[in-house]
C-alpha cells in the first residue's frame, strides 16, 4: 500500500489516502510515484504527492494542514510558534532553546521564549 496526499493551489495538504499496490506499479510490479499520482488524479482530480509513514520520502508523513515544500521536497507541519525554526535535516520545527531533559513536563512559553514546567505532572 502507498499513501498519497492531495495538495491545494498553495501546496497545503487537503487529505491523505491509501492506494493499493496494483494502482501504483508499472508492468514489472515496481512502484512508481507518477503512476499512483495519476491514478489519484483520474479517480478524484487534484494534485497528489506520495508520502510515507517511515519518512523514507519527503521527510515527514503528510497530514491535513501540512505544507508540501517543493524546494525541500518535504511535508512540513504548520509552524507552532513564531520563534521556532525549521531543522533543515528533518524539516521539523524546533524551539530556539532545547527543552530540558530532566524528566519533568514542560510547555513552551512564547512571550518569554522559554520552557515552563507544567505543575502537577509526574
Amino acid at each position: 500500500m502507498a499513501h498519497f496526499a492531495e495538495l491545494d493551489a498553495n501546496n497545503v495538504v487537503l487529505r491523505v489516502i491509501v492506494v493499493g499496490n496494483p494502482d501504483t506499479a508499472d508492468a514489472n510490479g515496481v512502484e512508481k510515484e507518477y503512476i499512483g499520482a495519476a491514478f489519484c488524479e483520474r479517480l478524484l482530480g487534484g494534485t497528489w504527492k506520495q508520502t510515507s509513514y517511515n519518512g523514507n520520502i519527503r521527510k515527514n508523513y503528510a497530514g491535513i494542514g501540512f505544507v508540501y515544500d517543493a524546494g525541500r521536497d518535504a511535508f512540513i507541519t504548520p509552524q507552532p510558534y513564531p520563534s521556532w525554526l525549521i531543522n533543515e535535516d528533518t524539516c521539523q520545527w524546533e524551539a530556539p532553546i532545547p527543552m530540558p531533559t530532566d524528566g519533568k513536563m514542560y510547555r513552551w512559553d512564547e512571550p518569554t521564549l522559554s520552557w515552563v514546567e507544567v505543575e502537577g505532572m509526574v
